[in-house]
């Protein structure tokens, strides 16, 4: 079973960050906005299922979880660590949805598109208890998807969104867009 070895500050005031010893997932991540997309997730089901969460994300050694802006830490980081700790490793498997698949060159562009983002914004996110995931490219416009504490953080829409998209015009396509749901 994990043990959460230490709980860090995001910057996002509404989600913590929760290290975990040993890993708990062996690649890839999971992210679940609301209890109904956690259903068949025994991590993800059991943490929503306390009541005033927002979102649940993790990746191998972090679990990020969002608060409801009213309720208080206090009263959620105890049951939290609980359930963390009484997840059973095999139930954890491997799992990122897979990439989004474009036809001809859009693959190629798509390709490099993930290529930096993995190499230079998920690590990024992923110290801040967060993640991003490619929805679709078509050509042109990117969609992303920001989990864990950037679903909800105000930068992540703003700042880090452009900082994306100018990054992947400089190196990939002037004309790119990027564009986050």
């Amino acid at each position: 079973m994990p043990k959460v070895i230490n709980i860090e500050p995001t910057p996002n005031p509404d989600a913590l960050k929760f290290l975990v010893n040993p890993a708990i997932l062996k690649g890839g991540s999971r992210s679940f906005k609301d209890f109904g997309s956690a259903v068949g997730d025994s991590l993800g089901s059991a943490l929503f299922a306390l009541g005033r969460i927002t979102s649940v994300f993790y990746m191998d050694r972090f679990v990020t979880v969002n608060k409801e802006p009213s309720a208080e830490w206090s009263d959620l980081i105890d049951p939290i660590c609980e359930v963390i700790e009484e997840l059973k490793l095999a139930e954890a498997t491997a799992g990122e949805g897979p990439r989004v698949d474009g036809g001809g060159t859009t693959d190629e562009v798509l390709a490099r598109i993930n290529d930096l983002i993995d190499l230079r914004i998920r690590p990024g996110l992923a110290g801040d208890g967060g993640g991003l995931e490619v929805i679709a490219f078509d050509g042109q416009t990117l969609e992303i998807s920001y989990h864990g504490a950037c679903g909800s953080c105000p930068s992540a829409t703003t700042g880090t969104l452009r900082y994306i998209e100018g990054m992947l015009q400089e190196e990939v396509d002037p004309g790119i867009r990027v564009v986050s749901w």
